[in-house]
């Protein structure tokens, strides 16, 4: 029977496709477990990792975690696959995750995937250790001058991200390579394992609050029934208790728990548990949340804080479509960015709750620093704001927790291009669980565009009005501009009076009249205009030197989810 006093630590095993991850778990491990160590009939065909597999070893707790003794150290080994088109499962696998190896070749140094599981860590791991695999395929005499040379590259490499100056270390996990005999013995891992407890630490295990586990396996047990294998999330699981599948809406009983093989009545978040329960096809199951009862929705759309991943080239658009990793699902999405109003720029970014009270502001795209802001006619400058949001539209409904991790992907890119293909990452804040979401939901949120429309004044009608034109189009219901404030470039405010004629002209009343610099203007250039319709060319100084026509601007802001499409003017 496992102790009160085992704690479980995560270890992820991360890396590039054949950098050795797998074997470098099971020369690590003492207990296998689910799917561990390529024992998928696909990967052994394939010869790569296609699901997450998960081992363990234990031992006695290190002093610097402080448990009483007789304690023990669980390390709960996560091998990700290395397959670029896995990377739904990394994602997933990376959330349950305390620490992170990443398993580099030491031949090859940092591949494509080797940075992707990176970028994954710096968002979702708060400590890595950084493994030189297959350090046996190094010529002898030049063995240890290689190992320092990636070494330093590595160095290099991280500087700039949140594992700067991690801890690295060389090892050769299956010497000979995948086909040696089991006899030669792995160079480097009792090293490793040294370093690996050093760097484990109290992480956070809370048992209470709802219960949520990420199943990744599920299959059944003749006479038992089916076992569903995971990483508890967020509160506890006692035996007898009702769990629900939410993508399902199946509630079922706990009928007993194992741990790595031994029986449990109670787990915590953080433990890695096999659930056993009744009269459950194994099959509708693969991998998904397992909850306490109605405590997960599922959601059609939601707003996320957002932020761009640096290694993402290029600009990320509005309406643009991205595989959108929810929690431990991956669906399509679209994704629309939203930032606070110019003068909010740098306020304090709220973490864990948005506000639909305030306004916001519509972006054509997410503003990185030193980018102009590109919305419809609005200031232009290189300030950006301190948070960003975006609202993302699923193509299918998604089942997840509140504030659960959210990362947008093109997974679509040819995995054999040399480019990172997470774009940005964000915390879930408001779901929208409605189907018709749209018309319910969406006009709560004040989001705007600043519309900024350009026309000229024809002429001057009395000293308290002129006439404007190319404002607005021949068929514009002029209607809805009546009462809208207008500025001539000449200083005055005035204010849509309503149309005059057919083509579109209109006419704009100056409530403190027009000032006689104004009117002589005015008169000059539709003089101008008169007589370059009769052909007239020659000019007169005085035309010569203020020609210019008096431009008429009308800005306003147009809600996006306003049901009315109201035009308002601060």
């Amino acid at each position: 029977m496992e102790t009160v006093g085992t704690l479980n630590f995560n270890v992820g095993v991360l890396g590039h496709i054949d950098s050795g991850k797998t074997a470098l778990a099971r020369a690590l491990s003492t207990t296998a477990s689910t799917a561990a160590f390529d024992k998928n009939p696909q990967s052994k065909e394939r010869g790569i990792t296609l699901d997450l597999g998960f081992s363990s070893f234990c031992l006695a707790s290190p002093p610097h975690l402080g448990l009483p003794p007789p304690s023990n150290l669980q390390v709960t080994l996560v091998d990700c696959p290395g397959h670029a088109s896995l990377i739904r499962t990394i994602i997933g696998g990376s959330q349950i995750i305390d620490l992170m190896m990443l398993v580099v070749d030491v031949t090859k140094g940092m591949q494509t995937q080797s940075a992707e599981c990176m970028v994954i860590g710096e968002i979702t791991c708060p400590r890595m250790v950084v493994v030189l695999n297959k350090i046996d395929l190094l010529p002898e005499a030049k063995k240890q001058a290689l190992i320092d040379k990636m070494t330093k590259k590595m160095q290099k490499t991280l500087e700039n991200t949140r594992f700067n100056g991690c801890p690295i270390v060389p090892v050769a996990a299956k010497p000979g390579g995948p086909d040696a005999l089991e006899t030669e013995t792995p160079q480097g891992i009792s090293e490793l394992v040294e370093l690996l407890i050093s760097q484990t630490y109290m992480p956070k295990r809370d048992p209470s609050g709802t219960f949520l586990m990420a199943a990744d396996h599920c299959f059944s047990i003749k006479g038992q029934g089916t076992v569903m294998t995971g990483t508890i999330l967020s509160g506890s699981v006692s035996v007898n208790d009702s769990v629900e599948i939410p993508s399902l809406k199946i509630i079922r009983k706990v009928k007993s728990m194992q741990m790595f093989r031994k029986p449990v009545n109670v787990a915590i978040q953080g433990d890695r548990v096999g659930i056993c329960v009744t009269q459950f096809d194994p099959k509708q199951l693969e991998r998904g949340l397992v909850s306490s009862p109605e405590s997960l929705r599922t959601l059609y759309a939601a707003v996320i804080s957002v932020k761009k991943i640096p290694y993402f080239k290029g600009p990320v658009h509005t309406k643009a479509k991205f595989h959108i990793t929810v929690g431990h699902e991956t669906v399509m999405g679209r994704v629309m960015f939203f930032s606070p109003t110019p003068e909010g720029f740098d306020a304090e970014p709220e973490i864990d709750s948005f506000d639909f009270d305030k306004e916001y502001l519509y972006q054509e795209e997410y503003l990185s620093p030193g980018k102009d802001s590109c919305t419809d006619g609005q200031t232009k400058g290189s300030r950006t704001p301190r948070q960003q949001w975006a609202l993302l539209e699923f193509e299918k409904p998604v089942t997840c927790p509140k504030l659960c991790l959210v990362i947008g992907s093109k997974l679509d890119i040819d995995i054999h291009t040399n480019t990172c293909r997470l774009a940005f990452h964000g915390v879930l804040l408001e779901g929208f669980e409605e189907k018709n979401y749209t018309e319910v939901s969406l006009p709560k949120l004040k989001i705007f565009k600043l519309k900024h429309k350009e026309g000229q004044v024809e002429r001057v009608s009395d000293d308290y009005s002129v006439i404007g034109r190319s404002l607005f189009k021949k068929e514009t219901n002029m209607q809805l501009f009546v009462g809208m404030m207008v500025k001539l470039s000449t200083g005055e405010t005035g204010m849509i009076d309503g149309g005059f004629g057919q083509s579109g002209k209109f006419k704009i009343r100056i409530p403190d009249g027009l000032s006689p610099e104004t009117k002589q203007q005015i008169a000059l250039t539709s003089k101008k205009k008169y007589k370059a319709a009769k052909g007239e060319g020659a000019r007169s100084d005085e035309e010569k030197n203020d020609a210019q026509p008096a431009t008429i601007t009308l800005a306003f802001k147009r809600y996006l989810f306003d049901p009315q499409k109201k035009m308002v003017q601060s």
